[in-house]
């Protein structure tokens, strides 16, 4: 028997189904409709606000000190400006006063910075998400968001401003637009400056043995340096012998971080750590030590000098070989009077061997591991290929290659009594809080010299300033132990020793006998008719050193001049700044500035420090005259040139 299909019932399921079906369907495309059409303006814009919300927060870099706690690099707040012309495209027509891409481009270019014209070519380009400009100050950022402007948004960001302008500028570096250090302590830092301890987003901060003093000092002379020798490049470092503290650190050319975009990569080198040349006579100080150390000659031994020494198919001469043969003279005689003929002799005594054992402890041919970016090893050559005519010119500072951190480490290391200290220049980093989360302490790298061999050494180098070639740098009422250099540059065409172009040095510390500074200037190539290291580099090294002691609370002699800016005169004597009204309200980004008169290098680089302004400075002295004038009121990161005259 055949059983009958029930046909309504399951026309009837069938259709419920279908009906189920469409009507879901129905509903989907109606919410599409919906959120694609109805409300994409208003859903588009919350996901642009999802999407930067779901970036990795960005994070203030931490900020950079030097050793009196002036700043020297810091992030400020700025905003990045940038189009939606996808959205600015449908809403732009439903206004009803008539607004253009044109109009709105016309408004933003002298907020902006840039042409019209280029703004336009952005703003026609169809996108969610295109960049106008990047770090602007917040005030200009609140002009632009007050246009009102559809589709034109903004988001954070920090620009790295550097209060000092160029000072130290090679040994701080730069950051690239990712907000990372490339160079520099910025680079050397750059986990420090970004590590987040707290809530906050801000990176911990960095102390640097800087001290902004001697740096100043130090940029004069580097500026002076310029302005008489016009050498190709220069360079003066500053060191504390007894611990490898890096006091200051220049060089020249330069260039000024908050626009190193337009700078060559030339101009941004650290030549302190990164030169590598032939460093002459400052030199003999090694050589004269290791024949001390190893009593293979004595201060008072003697060594016949004519004027000449024929080693091989070279005859060696001294720079003075014209004038006169010194004769028979004891050795400290032959380091008082720079002799090439002694210092090639004491090397013969010496030895290949003893001598390269003691050029590799001296740190020679290897990084010191300063703790900064770009440094150098120079260059020893090899021990195998060295026969007697190398071995005399390397005596007195020829044919080997050295970095200046490497020789003013190793001669500090005479200095301080015989201990080879690794050089750096981070002395501590800081939490948010100004807890100290690290803090660098001195680092023995070896024992190298007795303080036997120091005490004899230094008497020498202290004879060679009160008597000998070095008499630029007398300090009157204060022992100065230093050292004269005139190296001949390798012609790199005949690749023979070229009679003109030269490097001359200047290598000194003070007190001799219980020295605060160490300072080792170089100059590369300098113009002048008698290039020579005591002429050019002495005088601006003496400088240093006596700008310092004063700084040290050291007293030099009345007698002899003094250039620092020092601390030492009674406040009372100066003019005082005046109270200022400013010439209107500054809003978010601005600062006013104020009355700096009367005051010294320090005071100013607190206080302009303090407002996130950069600085300029010119003379010495106190503050005589700045510019812009007191009661300006200016965006931070901005430039205030500052005049120094008068008493100290």
């Amino acid at each position: 028997m055949v059983k009958k299909t029930n046909n309504k019932t399951k026309f009837t399921r069938e259709t419920l189904i279908y009906i189920f079906v469409f009507t879901v369907f129905l509903l989907i495309i109606g919410k599409l409709f919906l959120l694609q059409v109805i409300h994409a303006d208003e859903l588009r814009a919350k996901g642009l606000d999802m999407k930067s919300n779901l970036q990795e927060p960005i994070i203030e870099r931490g900020t950079i000190y030097d050793f009196q706690h002036n700043i020297l690099a810091k992030s400020i707040e700025t905003k990045d400006v940038y189009a939606d012309t996808k959205n600015m495209n449908e809403l732009l027509p439903k206004r009803k006063d008539g607004l253009t891409k044109d109009t709105i481009a016309a408004q933003l270019a002298p907020l902006l910075g840039k042409s019209s014209d280029e703004i336009l070519a952005l703003l026609h380009k169809d996108s969610y998400y295109i960049v106008l400009t990047k770090n602007i100050d917040l005030d200009h950022a609140q002009k632009i968001k007050q246009l009102g402007f559809p589709g034109i948004n903004f988001s954070d960001s920090y620009k790295r401003v550097y209060p000092m302008g160029n000072t130290a500028s090679s040994v701080l570096g730069i950051v690239d637009a990712t907000g990372h250090g490339i160079e520099g302590v910025e680079k050397t830092a750059d986990q420090d400056l970004l590590n987040v301890l707290d809530d906050e987003n801000r990176g911990n901060n960095i102390v640097l043995t800087i001290d902004s003093t001697i740096q100043y000092l130090l940029e004069q002379e580097l500026d002076g340096i310029v302005g008489e020798y016009s050498p190709k490049r220069t360079t003066i470092l500053a060191m504390d012998p007894m611990t490898g503290k890096i006091l200051g650190m220049g060089s020249r050319p330069t260039f000024d971080p908050n626009d190193y975009r337009n700078t060559k990569n030339e101009d941004r080198k650290n030549l302190g750590v990164s030169m590598i040349y032939e460093p002459g006579s400052t030199f003999k100080i090694i050589t004269g030590s290791i024949g001390l150390e190893e009593n293979i000659i004595s201060p008072e031994e003697k060594f016949d000098d004519p004027g000449y020494l024929n080693v091989g198919s070279r005859t060696i001469t001294n720079w003075d070989s014209d004038r006169k043969p010194h004769g028979l003279i004891t050795f400290s005689d032959g380091m008082r009077l720079s002799s090439n003929v002694v210092l090639a002799l004491a090397g013969q005594k010496i030895g290949k061997e003893t001598f390269y054992t003691y050029l590799k402890s001296f740190g020679f041919g290897t990084k010191t591991k300063v703790d900064l970016s770009g440094e150098e090893q120079g260059l020893l050559i090899d021990q195998s290929r060295v026969k007697d005519l190398e071995l005399s010119t390397m005596a007195f500072g020829q044919a080997n290659l050295v970095t200046p951190v490497q020789l003013l480490t190793a001669i500090s290391s005479v200095a301080n009594g015989g201990t080879l200290y690794q050089p750096y220049v981070i002395d501590r980093v800081l939490s948010t809080e100004g807890k100290i989360l690290k803090q660098n302490e001195p680092k023995t790298v070896r024992k190298i010299l007795s303080p036997k061999t120091c005490r004899e050494m230094n008497d020498i180098l202290v004879n060679v300033v009160e008597n000998g070639t070095g008499a630029s740098t007398k300090i009157e009422g204060i022992k100065v132990a230093g050292k004269t250099g005139t190296a001949q540059k390798i012609d790199p065409v005949t690749l023979a020793y070229s009679e003109t172009d030269k490097i001359a040095s200047f290598v000194a510390y003070a007190p001799a006998d219980n020295p605060k500074i160490a300072v080792l200037a170089i100059l590369d190539t300098p113009k002048g008719d008698f290039v020579q290291g005591g002429v050019m580099a002495g005088p601006h090294v003496k400088k240093i050193l006596e700008g310092a002691l004063q700084y040290y609370g050291i007293p030099v002699s009345s007698d002899t001049p003094s250039d620092v800016n020092n601390f030492l005169e009674g406040e009372a004597t100066r003019p005082q700044p005046k109270t200022v009204t400013p010439e209107r309200e500054p809003v978010n980004g601005e600062v006013m500035i104020p009355d700096l008169t009367g005051l010294t290098i320090r005071k100013v680089g607190e206080e302009l420090g303090k407002l996130e302004l950069r600085y300029k400075f010119q003379g010495s002295g106190t503050v005589t005259k700045q510019f812009p004038e007191p009661g300006k009121i200016v965006n931070k990161g901005d430039c205030v040139e500052v005049v120094f005259s008068g008493q100290t």
